[in-house]
């Protein structure tokens, strides 16, 4: 099989992914439960704007306190509606990976050098970056190689510049993250409906032609990703 046919297979697979989650979700009743967000929508909302700032604020201590990260992604989307909840998590996601590279180079190094030593995460990706600079940074942030949290302490442990590393893992980060929120705002706001199906395959496709810059990158620097992940 060509490697074009392959590519159209493994989209296809994607989209049809996608689409079965969501079916399980709404016979299951998940979806219903998902849109019982009325009291948490009414504690945001009851601080106005700095409600805004709040959700930021948790989603940055979500990131140095090591806990999961998407998690704050869907409640930005279920909580604030899709569009401002999508902006919001682009926001948080890059200002909470920015904190904990700071905590990481300049608070707390020697003793996450100490709690990491030995890491694989950590030394493959101190080793990467000598070799391959900002190239890994987007690689890693397109794909899931090694762990959100992880990679933000283990980045501040590298060379790599404060300014730098921000701007790239917002650039690289904010699809991704403002795609999921966006639909779990829909989810909420309209249900299971045929332009929300569309909408799904849109995302499905966005995220998988953001896929391929990664395997451009690696394979124009030579880095095996299987290898990485094993490791």
């Amino acid at each position: 099989m060509s490697k074009k046919k392959t590519s159209i297979m493994k989209l296809i697979i994607l989209v049809g992914a996608i689409a079965i989650v969501l079916l399980i979700g709404w016979q299951t009743g998940l979806i219903n439960h998902l849109q019982e967000v009325e009291t948490m929508q009414r504690f945001f909302n009851d601080f106005g704007l700095l409600g805004y700032g709040i959700y930021i604020l948790l989603f940055i201590a979500v990131a140095v306190f090591m806990l999961p990260a998407s998690v704050m992604t869907l409640v930005a989307g279920v909580t604030f509606g899709p569009f401002i909840g999508g902006m919001l998590a682009m926001i948080g996601g890059t200002l909470g990976a920015a904190t904990a590279f700071l905590v990481s180079k300049y608070l707390a190094r020697a003793m996450i050098t100490n709690r990491f030593k030995g890491n694989k995460v950590f030394e493959n990706i101190d080793k990467q970056v000598e070799k391959n600079g900002v190239s890994f940074l987007i690689l890693t942030r397109l794909v899931p190689i090694f762990p959100y949290n992880l990679q933000n302490y283990a980045y501040g442990l590298t060379r790599l510049p404060f300014v730098k590393y921000t701007v790239i893992s917002f650039v690289a980060m904010a699809p991704g993250s403002f795609i999921y929120a966006y639909m779990a705002g829909q989810i909420v706001r309209e249900g299971i409906s045929p332009f929300l199906m569309l909408q799904f395959s849109g995302a499905g496709i966005t995220l998988f032609l953001l896929s391929l810059i990664p395997k451009y990158l690696a394979k124009k620097k030579g880095i095996d990703m299987h290898d990485l992940k094993a490791r």
